[in-house]
C-alpha cells in the first residue's frame, strides 16, 4: 500500500481522510513521521497555507505529502473567520472560536456561510491544488455532538441538521474536505 503524509496532527481530520480513502493509501500524519514542528501558516490564502505545510514535509522528510487548509467563511462577517478559523478567538480552542462567531452573528439576518478546503499535494516535486466548497447557514445556537470546530453551528444547504448532528459517514459524503479529497483521490488514481 502506498504511503502519503497528511501534514496534520488533528486526529479528527486524519480519521475522516482515512475513511474517505477506504484503505487505498496508508495515511501517515505528522506524529507518525516524528514531525513535532508547528509548521508556520503565514500565507494569505488557504492555498498558500496548505502549500507551505506540504512543501515543508517534502523538504524535511523527503516523503510525498498533502496538506489542507480549511475554514469557515461567513458572508455577514466579510468572509471571517476564513484563514484564521482555527485561532479566531486568539487561541486554538474550538469552543471559544465558536462562541466568538455566535457573538458576532447576534442580530444578523444574513446567516449565509460556506466551508472551504484547499488541498496542496506535492508529489514527485510537482505541486497540485484541489478545492472543495459547501454552502450553508449559521445556526443561532449549537446543535449536535459529532465533528469538531464550527460543525455544531453550520447547517449545509438542503439539510435540516448541522454537521455535528450528522454521523461521520453522512458528513464525509458532502463536506468541503470530502469534496476536495475526492478530487485528490481521483487525481491519484489517474496517476497510478
Amino acid at each position: 500500500m502506498r504511503e502519503l503524509v497528511f501534514a496534520t496532527n488533528n486526529l479528527h481530520k486524519t480519521q475522516e481522510v482515512s475513511k474517505l480513502l477506504l484503505g487505498q493509501y496508508k495515511i501517515l500524519n505528522l506524529n507518525d513521521i516524528g514531525c513535532d514542528v508547528d509548521i508556520p501558516e503565514t500565507g494569505n490564502s488557504f492555498a498558500e497555507n496548505a502549500t507551505l505545510k506540504s512543501q515543508y514535509v517534502v523538504d524535511h522528510y523527503q516523503i510525498d505529502c498533502f496538506a489542507d487548509d480549511s475554514g469557515l467563511e461567513i458572508a455577514a462577517l466579510n468572509q471571517e473567520p476564513g484563514i484564521f478559523s482555527a485561532r479566531y478567538s486568539g487561541v486554538r480552542n474550538d469552543q471559544e472560536n465558536l462562541n466568538l462567531v455566535l457573538q458576532k452573528m447576534k442580530g444578523q439576518s444574513n446567516r449565509k456561510a460556506r466551508f472551504r478546503t484547499v488541498i496542496s499535494l506535492v508529489r514527485n516535486q510537482e505541486h497540485f491544488l484541489f478545492e472543495g466548497i459547501i454552502y450553508g447557514n449559521i445556526r443561532e445556537t449549537p446543535f449536535g455532538t459529532q465533528g469538531f470546530g464550527y460543525d455544531p453551528i453550520f447547517e449545509p444547504e438542503g439539510y435540516t441538521q448541522t454537521f455535528a448532528e450528522m454521523s461521520m459517514e453522512e458528513k464525509n459524503k458532502i463536506s468541503h474536505r470530502a469534496l476536495a479529497m475526492n478530487k485528490l483521490i481521483t487525481f491519484l488514481k489517474e496517476q497510478a
